[in-house]
């Protein structure tokens, strides 16, 4: 009898909760579910906002798939993949982080009734992928090239179908020329550094202005500002990175003399090296002096009696803008500037924008820079447009690498998933079942779109289903009209690498989830231990085999 009874086997710490099986997978999908069931709503043109509370002074607007997922706080595990996914589409492409996440749920949820049926996750996992192939094929043989003539036209059209389910979609017109015009300015390695978006409240967004160059707010200054020049034609411009300001000799240094008499040739020295700086920077012969670091009162004051305009504290990205639309280089000393150091421009003024000035250079020939000043009613509708305007952006800079393009409103999800069903009659087994449901799965798009809008999405699922049967593979959904349309000829256009990395994302992360049987989770191993609490040095010397002596050394 004793010999039956056998003492339990620990391998982990007590208070580790171990999920595993079946119900952990089920219990991941349905987490995942719950979270795309949150961002579900903000998908299409009728999409709706989310408003996120943070604190009191910190409330968020949005419907951006990419900005909620980052601002809802999960923390279960597995949905945090999704999590993942949305951040990388926004950082890969810039758009589409709502359908990615949309797309990886509805993968899951069509997963979840095989694996209840007893059907092994790694054979669902295998069809996934080869759906995933498949669809990548379809719609690189689907896509468009555009030819360069047409390029201006295509890029617009793309900036305007990534804002129509932005707030900003009312002026997407306005905001779509404005935003592939900075795109062009750029080179060819399209760094968005170089596109500045400033934010100023008041007026509306039609008073938003577009500046092919660079344009920042006013500085911080001193006595003397005011009596420089505000408007110059044909400006020299000088970039430096160092400081023009005196400071108190007892902060500046320790001095030790030991007659006191010598002590005011010492600071007549020190005026005299501050004030030869100023005469090379004059003598070089700019009128524009900028600075990341402070430029102090003296300096401003010498600067406005040589009839030349000065502003420090300018940040860097700023100050780098200026210099890529001037040909300027920073400067880190200002002995020898050379002609080849200094940058020009058409014009320098400064104006007033709302409540605030600002610093322009315009008419600048070589520009490889833009500046966007938003305008609008609250701050969060400002940050709203901004984060509106950088998708767009994103878009459009994808867009020039890559001219092909597929179209909008669900009308490649539903191209695909009825070549995918098509296929599955092809091939037997349980492979068939599992394409035929991410075929299905496919669909949701359309669907969400027209849920969205207020429309019955069976009836439209119905008459897309029997258009694209018939072989019109661009009808999507309507928006306008409350029905169905060839979106291509509609102009809702999208760059095929949006609708290629969505559907490989949303894939990855949903055979990853499916590959996860078990959860081990230890609450305890996170809690501070009770009794006295050890120091680092009396640690190391448990470790090491000696803390009975540490400790009597210590008492």
């Amino acid at each position: 009898m004793s010999q039956m009874i056998r003492p339990p086997i620990v391998l982990l710490k007590e208070g580790t909760d171990t999920s595993q099986g079946l119900p952990q997978l089920i219990s991941n999908i349905n987490a995942c579910c719950a979270i795309v069931d949150t961002v579900r709503t903000t998908l299409g043109p009728r999409g709706m906002d989310k408003l996120i509370y943070q604190s009191e002074r910190q409330v968020t607007i949005s419907n951006d798939g990419a900005t909620v997922m980052k601002l809802l706080d999960i923390v279960h595990p597995a949905a945090r993949t999704l999590v993942d996914i949305a951040k990388s589409q926004d950082s890969e492409v810039g758009d589409g982080t709502t359908s990615v996440v949309i797309l990886a749920g509805e993968f899951l949820k069509a997963a979840k009734p095989f694996l209840e049926e007893g059907i092994h996750p790694q054979i669902i996992i295998r069809a996934f992928r080869s759906a995933c192939e498949l669809a990548k094929q379809k719609i690189q043989e689907l896509s468009i090239d555009i030819k360069a003539e047409n390029m201006r036209e295509f890029l617009e059209k793309c900036a305007s179908t990534s804002m129509n389910s932005k707030l900003i979609a009312s002026h997407k017109q306005f905001f779509s020329k404005m935003v592939v015009d900075a795109v062009q300015l750029l080179d060819d390695n399209i760094d968005l550094d170089m596109i500045g978006i400033k934010k100023e409240s008041g007026g509306g967004l039609g008073d938003s202005q577009f500046i092919a160059g660079a344009a920042f707010k006013r500085t911080f200054f001193y006595a003397g500002f005011e009596q420089q020049p505000k408007h110059i034609k044909n400006p020299k411009v000088l970039c430096l990175n160092i400081e023009l300001e005196l400071k108190a000799e007892k902060d500046n240094a320790e001095i030790r003399i030991t007659d006191p008499t010598k002590y005011q040739s010492l600071v007549n020295a020190e005026w005299k090296l501050f004030f030869d700086k100023l005469e090379a920077i004059h003598a070089s012969g700019v009128n524009v002096v900028l600075s990341k670091l402070a430029i102090g009162d003296l300096a401003t004051q010498f600067f406005a009696d040589k009839n030349m305009f000065c502003a420090g504290r300018v940040p860097d990205d700023d100050i780098r803008r200026v210099c890529r639309a001037t040909g300027a280089a920073i400067q880190n000393t200002t002995s020898n500037i050379i002609p080849d150091v200094i940058g020009t421009c058409d014009l320098f003024e400064e104006v007033q924008v709302g409540g605030q000035r600002y610093n322009l250079f315009t008419g600048c020939t070589m520009t490889q820079t833009a500046t966007i000043i938003l305008r609008g009613g609250g701050e969060q509708f400002i940050d709203e447009a901004e984060r509106s305007l950088h998708d767009s952006i994103m878009i459009v800079r994808r867009a020039r690498k890559h001219r092909s393009v597929v179209a909008g409103g669900g009308a490649i999800e539903m191209e695909v998933s009825k070549y995918l069903r098509d296929y599955s009659l092809s091939i037997e087994g349980k492979k068939q079942l599992l394409i035929n449901a991410f075929a299905k799965a496919l669909e949701v798009i359309p669907r969400q779109i027209a849920d969205n809008a207020g429309f019955d999405s069976t009836d439209i699922l119905n008459q897309l289903r029997q258009k694209h049967a018939q072989g019109e593979k661009w009808f999507g959904v309507d928006i306008v009209n409350e029905g169905i349309c060839d979106t291509y000829e509609s102009a809702i256009w999208e760059p095929s690498l949006v609708k290629l990395n969505s559907i490989v994302a949303a894939t990855e992360a949903t055979c990853l989830i499916l590959s996860v049987d078990e959860t081990v989770q230890n609450n305890q191993a996170e809690k501070a231990q009770a009794g006295p609490q050890i120091n680092n040095q009396t640690r190391q010397a448990l470790s090491r085999g000696r803390g009975v002596q540490s400790m009597r050394g210590r008492g």
